[in-house]
């Protein structure tokens, strides 16, 4: 079977990769998962990686996926999400450390004990947009395939938990809660996004800035939309693309010997983040306290799992989104800035 895989022709393994990534990815998507179309595209990958397809994603398109990661990024930095911060900035950016530091150190446990490697332990167990964090690891030197495995663990396992208690503590009344609809597509903010991503990513590659492809479209959309230059839209269909081909750059690269360093390393992986989840919990009830925010609320926002599916969940709860999403948006912002030079540091003092 692997040998028939490599002797297709590109095209159909191409199109058997393809396939596969948007079946799983609907079938995430009707399950609610979070970063389904990044997470079908890797698990279809891996699959026929380990059965012997040939066939490696163009840098060019990985480096002008990643701009697009970007400009959907910097979509989600909103007037009222700016505003919630100016508010209760002190507070948001102490959670946002607190939870930095507190993943940092888990990821540095599993360093010196020789679970992962130095950087790939820290990035692996960082609290920031799975796709964002993936990006970053790989520009920063870490086993890209191991730090995927672990942020989508995370992002399942925390999933699971912010739904149960966003079920016990929801604020709105059963049957509600807004619906989710999506925003009618507008062709000049499509197009907007599609230049920025391309311009943003040929820039940072050509700056030679760690991960420059992602973080200056982000950068750069956010003060734009802010500045009521122009607005940028990425719709369903265009997140798919880019996020298939952060997936398949990833999962294409997977060999049986990475598979079984991860699962070797598994349950220590997975005690980590439940420590990660109660402790952020611990946090949450302490800002809940200080800015006397409902429970669902502050949980939400301290919850260390990615922005999109923290907005699906609080979004149909009642939970107060604009302060819920300054937080998250910090801590992604700061685990961009100061994520690098601590995973550096700790990766040396670990000797990994």
């Amino acid at each position: 079977m692997p040998a028939r895989l490599a002797q297709l022709p590109a095209p159909l393994q191409w199109a058997l990769l393809i396939a596969l990534a948007l079946l799983l990815g609907l079938g995430g998507r009707l399950l609610g998962l979070p970063g389904s179309s990044l997470l079908g595209a890797l698990i279809a990958a891996i699959g026929l990686s380990l059965v012997g397809v040939s066939i490696r994603m163009p840098r060019r398109i990985y480096v002008a996926s990643q701009g697009l990661v970007g400009c959907l990024i910097s979509t989600t930095i909103t007037a009222a999400i700016l505003h919630s911060f100016v508010e209760d900035w002190p507070y948001i950016a102490a959670a946002a450390l607190g939870t930095l530091v507190v993943s940092v150190l888990l990821g540095w446990v599993l360093s010196v004990g020789r679970v992962l490697p130095g950087t790939t332990a820290i990035w692996g167990t960082a609290p920031g947009g799975a796709s964002a964090m993936v990006v970053m690891a790989e520009a920063y030197g870490a086993d890209v395939r191991l730090v995927a495995l672990m942020q989508y663990l995370r992002v399942v396992c925390v999933v699971g938990v912010a739904v149960f208690v966003a079920h016990g503590l929801a604020i709105a009344s059963p049957g509600a809660a807004p619906a989710l609809a999506a925003a009618p597509t507008r062709p000049e903010a499509v197009a907007a996004a599609v230049v920025l991503a391309l311009v943003g990513a040929w820039a940072g590659r050509v700056s030679r800035i760690p991960a420059g492809p992602m973080l200056l479209p982000m950068i750069a959309g956010a003060t734009l939309q802010s500045a009521g230059v122009f607005q940028i839209q990425v719709p369903l269909w265009l997140s798919t693309i880019g996020f298939g081909a952060i997936g398949f750059q990833i999962g294409l690269g997977f060999t049986r010997g990475v598979l079984a360093q991860a699962a070797a390393a598994l349950p220590k992986i997975l005690l980590c983040i439940a420590v990660l989840i109660a402790l952020c919990g611990l946090m949450s009830v302490a800002l809940a306290h200080a800015l006397g925010l409902d429970p669902l609320t502050a949980y939400l926002a301290m919850s260390p799992g990615g922005i999109d599916s923290v907005a699906a969940i609080g979004a149909s709860s009642g939970a107060d989104m604009s302060f819920v999403m300054a937080l998250q948006t910090a801590r992604m912002l700061v685990v961009l800035l100061f994520g690098p030079p601590l995973a550096r540091a700790l990766s040396r003092r670990s000797g990994g």
